[in-house]
């Protein structure tokens, strides 16, 4: 029988490091050590008070992400859900994820990043995503997300193409922010979790 292996927090990549400006690649279903991957996926997000993880955040590029967006619905409070209808979130592997299509009008949320702490802005993003997946079996997956769940599925797809949610804010903005992502960048802020900073 196999051991089953303890999982691992790994660090959090930091804003400035070039592996979160890369386009990720699909991977095959014999990438080495894929379930204990996913499983310290799920293990560093937790630890770090995230709701979503992609892979080129641990330093991957690779077109892997996980989310848990039960956390928010199951906190909100009962006249907020009627905010969010028809969203249960979801607790879900996406591997090899892609985009099929966007619907509804786009609506601000504040957002964060584990990989830009600290920082948070308002990002408009569309009410519903459909999107083609595989699970951690590579059984191939499709199905429509909305409310909460679809902006945690679009900011965690962001970063299989190298974007960041601070690319959604207008230019001034950002450029106000320069300090702050310098300081990121640096290594210049203090987290409580562990995070790898661009050499």
């Amino acid at each position: 029988m196999p051991i089953e292996q303890e999982q691992m927090i790994l660090p959090i990549v930091a804003y400035g490091h070039p592996v979160l400006r890369q386009v990720a690649e699909d991977i095959t279903a014999d990438y080495p050590n894929l379930q204990q991957l996913l499983a310290d996926m799920w293990e560093t997000m937790y630890n770090s008070n995230g709701v979503g993880l992609a892979a080129p955040q641990i330093n991957r590029s690779i077109r892997v992400f996980v989310v848990d967006s039960k956390q928010i619905i199951d906190n909100l409070e009962p006249d907020e859900k009627n905010d969010y209808p028809g969203d249960e979130g979801v607790r879900q592997v996406f591997i090899n994820a892609h985009i099929a299509t966007l619907d509804g009008d786009d609506w601000p949320y504040n957002e964060g990043c584990l990989s830009i702490p600290k920082i948070r802005e308002d990002v408009l993003r569309p009410e519903t995503v459909t999107l083609s997946w595989v699970n951690e079996n590579f059984e191939p997956q499709t199905a429509s997300f909305t409310g909460i769940t679809a902006r945690v599925i679009l900011h965690e797809y962001d970063h299989l193409d190298g974007k960041l949610f601070i690319d959604h804010i207008k230019p001034l903005k950002r450029k106000l922010l320069k300090g702050k992502l310098d300081d990121i960048s640096k290594g210049k802020i203090r987290v409580d979790y562990r995070m790898l900073f661009p050499k």
